[in-house]
Order: C-alpha cells, then sequence, then structure tokens
C-alpha cells in the first residue's frame, strides 16, 4: 500500500457570500408585508373586520383557514 508524501490541504469551512443589507431589507420588508397581508385574509377576514362584503373571501381561504388552526363556523 502507498502513501503519498504531500499531506492533504486542511477543509476550510464554506462560507456565504456576503450580501449587504441594504441588498435584502427591501425585500425581507416586502415578503414581511406579504406574509402579514396574506395572514389577515385567512385569519380575520370575516365578520366585523371585513374588508369585503359577502363570503367570497371566506370561501377562497376556507380550507387554508382550517389547515392553519384558524376557526371560522
Amino acid at each position: 500500500m502507498a502513501h503519498s508524501a504531500i499531506a492533504p490541504a486542511p477543509l476550510s469551512p464554506p462560507t456565504l457570500a456576503k450580501l449587504p443589507i441594504r441588498a435584502i431589507l427591501p425585500w425581507a420588508a416586502f415578503f414581511g408585508l406579504l406574509m402579514l397581508v396574506l395572514l389577515y385574509f385567512v385569519g380575520a377576514e370575516q365578520g366585523a373586520t371585513s374588508l369585503f362584503s359577502g363570503a367570497g373571501v371566506h370561501e377562497w381561504v376556507h380550507d387554508g383557514r382550517h389547515l392553519l388552526g384558524f376557526p371560522c363556523h
């Protein structure tokens, strides 16, 4: 069995690409706002806090509401 005379180079830990916070912040704010709007429509768009009259939005998010544990009737 032959052994190599050259020692293997030590593995360096992987590094993430450094992104400036100014590049990430607008996207994080956009997706955060989008998630809040989605949470409102799934969790609270009915009854006294309803922005739209009728039951159209309620019917569109009905199954998602139950899947996430929100009561609706």
